[in-house]
């Protein structure tokens, strides 16, 4: 488990991503409190905070006295196949398990931008640059470039990251923790080299996200570079009507 997300959403992500790949089938029994809790090395109280967030979405039922099934509406889970629970989760996790179709590894002069969000000294000149393609569904989904320092970036290997997910193997393989994360999103239009691995027209729409990842001693160490092609990707997001002194406001709340 990481530590960046609270580990009852990190199991409602599994279990849904379970759901969603047809691995749970519809109207199936999921194993009960108990074997969850075992497989997870958690306390059943945590396992029941992540089934009841399920349940709320209506991913999954309750039946007195049976245990606890998957939904039987197909419709619904079949929409949840381009879904990402949210940008920054779906970049720390593949919570929709994205194949990666295509990796590029290069060491590279350090762009400007890269020096300054990296917070390098111009005389390091060099980073090492990593561009990958992935796909949901057999759709090119999205494409990725990478910048890190040489010294983490020279210790990649281009077969591990058709694999593993890049946050996985700089924490657990490299042994790197990461605390924060700064990451902004606009709007953006696919440039030739991306429309030509995404296989779109040049100047179609996408969502651009750029991340920089910090270790506990607010050290950047990684910096990302997200375009999502704007007819694949949906940020979904849940609000509540909280009631305050002055009245009542809308809050975003976790799905």
């Amino acid at each position: 488990m990481s530590q960046l997300l609270p580990i009852y959403y990190q199991i409602k992500q599994h279990i849904k991503t379970g759901i969603v790949h047809k691995e749970l089938g519809p109207g199936e029994k999921i194993p009960s409190e108990n074997q969850l809790a075992d497989h997870f090395k958690v306390t059943r109280v945590t396992v029941r905070q992540a089934i009841q967030l399920l349940v709320q979405e209506g991913l999954l039922v309750k039946r007195q006295g049976n245990g606890t099934f998957v939904t039987a509406n197909e419709h619904l889970i079949d929409s949840l196949s381009y879904e990402s629970a949210g940008f920054i989760d779906e970049n720390f996790y593949d919570v929709q398990k994205p194949e990666t179709k295509s990796v590029e590894i290069h060491t590279v002069e350090a762009p400007k931008f890269v020096n300054d969000k990296l917070e390098l000294d111009e005389s390091d000149g060099k980073v090492v640059e990593l561009k990958r393609v992935r796909c949901l569904k057999s759709n090119y989904f999205n494409y990725i470039i990478n910048y890190l320092p040489l010294e983490i970036g020279a210790r990649l290997a281009q077969e591990d990251l058709y694999k593993k997910s890049l946050m996985s193997i700089l924490e657990k393989e490299m042994g790197i923790e990461f605390t924060e994360a700064f990451q902004t999103i606009e709007a953006a239009f696919a440039s030739p080299e991306v429309a030509q691995k995404l296989e779109i027209p040049s100047g179609s729409p996408m969502l651009a996200v750029v991340k920089t990842m910090y270790t506990r001693k607010r050290k950047p160490v990684a910096l990302s570079q997200i375009l999502y092609r704007g007819d694949l990707f949906k940020y979904i997001a849940r609000f509540r009507k909280v009631k305050r002194k002055k009245g009542h406001i809308w809050v975003r709340s976790s799905l």
